[in-house]
């Protein structure tokens, strides 16, 4: 689909001869661009270039203000409609406390909840590093906790000196 802005209406249409349309779809014939505007302004409406690159050129009599009031309107709805997901993160690390662990559970349960993706990051620090495995159970025991409301989509990998997941929400359309 063209944009607004790209249309060419009435006097900027710059082909000698065009395909008219009229405003309830039928075609009305090729002719030279002065008799299409003439039925255009007979009928009290716009000829808009529809189709530039076609040859002649396809341009449609109609209410140009009422077309870009709709074009603005689907615009807006398609928008609406539009879901937008963003990513959460929840830091931990290897030594967390079962309180400080619930915390950063009932915080991903919100993102979750909120239907934001949540990414999970476990740091490391010093000599942790070489305790990978205590990283990837904390991981699991994470995403146990959440399993009613996220799907793994990405499984714990590790990334320099920090471990990484995402969760993503469940869908209800499921």
């Amino acid at each position: 689909m063209i944009s607004n802005d790209d249309l060419r209406v009435n006097e900027k249409i710059r082909a000698r001869e065009i395909r008219v349309v009229d405003n309830e779809g039928d075609q009305i014939g090729i002719m030279p661009l002065k008799k299409g505007l003439d039925i255009a302004k007979d009928r009290g409406l716009d000829l808009v270039e529809v189709a530039p690159n076609a040859e002649p050129p396809v341009c449609r009599i109609l209410d140009y203000g009422k077309y870009k009031y709709e074009q603005a309107k689907k615009a807006q709805k398609a928008k609406q409609n539009q879901n937008v997901m963003n990513v959460k993160e929840v830091q931990m690390s290897v030594k967390i406390e079962e309180h400080d662990f619930n915390v950063k559970v009932n915080m991903g349960e919100r993102f979750l909840k909120n239907k934001d993706k949540v990414k999970v990051k476990i740091k490391f620090r010093g000599r942790e590093i070489t305790h990978k495995d205590l990283g990837y159970d904390l991981m699991e025991d994470y995403y146990s906790e959440l399993e009613d409301l996220a799907k793994m989509e990405t499984k714990p990998k590790m990334e320099g000196r920090n471990m990484l997941m995402i969760l993503t929400p469940i869908s209800d359309k499921n």
